[in-house]
């Protein structure tokens, strides 16, 4: 089994879980989000992902911690709070990861890879 098809399976049960949470279930892409999505390609999103998860998300310490990700104005914040990949409390509570470490780059690429699924789901 490769690590995709891993992460496909482990997805599709968090996404399971996710579903039955009255706040992570809320959120969906706008059309606005979908059309910006198209604008710029799903590669360019995938590197936005990353910028973002890397700046906001992975230092062990983060002074805003669980206020560092806004609400709307990209689709990929939407997706981190659909995905409860928003803050480190969300990522220990849904998907077991500890706050006091850097997230380590197979665990970014996991939260990306979250976040990119979840994506794809909506833009179809």
């Amino acid at each position: 089994m490769t690590i995709n098809e891993y992460y496909d399976r482990e997805v599709e049960k968090l996404f399971y879980r996710l579903s039955k949470s009255k706040f992570r279930s809320r959120f969906h892409l706008s059309k606005k989000d979908i059309d910006y999505i198209h604008s710029k390609g799903i590669d360019i999103i995938r590197q936005h992902a990353y910028d973002f998860i890397q700046k906001r998300l992975a230092p062990a310490n983060l002074e805003n911690d669980g206020k560092q990700t806004p609400m709307r104005g990209h689709p990929v914040f939407i997706a981190q709070h659909a995905t409860a990949t928003c803050c480190r409390g969300c990522l220990y509570k849904w998907h077991h990861i500890s706050k006091n470490h850097d997230l380590t780059s197979k665990q970014i690429d996991y939260i990306v890879f979250v976040i990119m699924k979840w994506i794809l789901k909506e833009v179809k």
